[in-house]
């Protein structure tokens, strides 16, 4: 695929066909990954790859915890909740992802469900868990860092016929993926991204989230216009 088709192509997925993905592919799209720019080149990124039994134990655990109302454990800053146009836009995509799914406002269970969705990893067939080393936990390059390393590996996924979603409800209850992922001491859980093959006939799949224009995003400085 071209490079713009990518990158104007892709969007998140989050239903999943069953069919495996091939470690080989998997270990592909992660050496184009790691070409990601890095600060200093200090490529702080791990990353843990689970299918199978190990990534269900996952989903019974997050799953388990969260309906027992189990706090949330993210290791990663969550920071204050978003508002403004911040918040808007959160509703905005949840609007249109509710929309295609047919789940009504008051529809309170099947809202519940779609959220399990998240602690399940979407049901993909394969969790990419996302760390950092622990010693790097003060810099803030870090966290820019594994996010470019993040956005590299879901584009090389989509270029391969590939799907992925970003995902914060599968690695917030911690001690579960930690045991069950075999997460060493030293690394911080920071993201985990769904990874699989798109379901074509799963609704939300079809959805482009909405982006603010060039216009509303930069600023132009010394152009002579």
């Amino acid at each position: 695929m071209e490079f713009d088709d990518v990158v104007l192509g892709r969007r998140s997925i989050r239903g999943y066909k069953p069919d495996p993905v091939p470690r080989a592919l998997i270990e592909e799209i992660l050496t184009l990954a790691m070409r990601a720019p890095s600060s200093m080149n200090t490529q702080p990124w791990n990353f843990y790859v689970v299918t199978g039994e190990p990534l269900d134990r996952i989903r019974a655990g997050n799953t388990e915890r969260n309906l027992a109302g189990v706090p949330h454990s993210r290791e990663f800053r969550t920071g204050e909740a978003f508002a403004g146009v911040h918040r808007e836009r959160q509703i905005g995509v949840a609007k249109q992802l509710f929309a295609a799914m047919g789940i009504a406002r008051e529809d309170t269970a099947m809202r519940q469900d779609w959220v399990l969705r998240g602690f399940r990893q979407f049901d993909a067939p394969v969790c990419v868990i996302i760390t950092y080393d622990k010693v790097l936990a003060s810099s803030d390059d870090t966290p820019f860092d594994c996010g470019a390393v993040t956005n590299c590996l879901v584009n090389a996924a989509w270029s391969r016929g590939l799907g992925c979603v970003i995902n914060s409800q599968g690695i917030m209850q911690s001690p579960v993926v930690r045991e069950h992922a075999g997460i060493a001491d030293d690394q911080v859980i920071m993201k985990a991204i769904a990874l699989g093959w798109p379901d074509d006939s799963f609704p939300a799949n079809a959805v482009v989230s909405e982006r603010k224009s060039v216009a509303e995003a930069t600023t132009f400085v010394g152009f002579g216009d």
